[in-house]
């Protein structure tokens, strides 16, 4: 039996950015992509702490440490610019498997959504 488990986690980063205008996604750093095991296209929830919003969007690869966190298009109603979100993203694992995976949780400087 297969079970969607946490897989990756970006945990209270600052949207920097929101963009009504583009087609979707979410554009993240791509030093804090590589940091919680995410790649580009991959379906990801987002938590907003600030409105309680939870959501799902995709990831598209921003600059490396430039600190990016920009929700585009409609997910851009749901979030302004300076809340704290959570990027989480799941895998489907054996059940067996799933005991013992150990997810990439990443937890970057609130100010700057940089890693230390």
């Amino acid at each position: 039996m297969l079970i969607q488990a946490l897989k990756s986690k970006i945990h209270r980063v600052r949207v920097t950015q929101a963009d009504l205008n583009y087609i979707g996604s979410i554009t993240i750093d791509e030093a804090l992509m590589e940091a919680a095991n995410l790649i580009e296209g991959e379906r990801v929830q987002i938590v907003n702490i600030n409105n309680g919003e939870r959501f799902e969007t995709y990831v598209i690869k921003g600059d490396r440490r430039s600190g990016m966190i920009c929700l585009n298009g409609p997910a851009a109603r749901r979030v302004a610019v300076d809340d704290i979100i959570i990027i989480i993203g799941y895998g489907y694992l054996d059940f067996e498997e799933a005991k013992s995976f150990k997810p990439s949780l990443v937890f970057p400087n609130e100010a700057t959504n940089l890693l230390d």
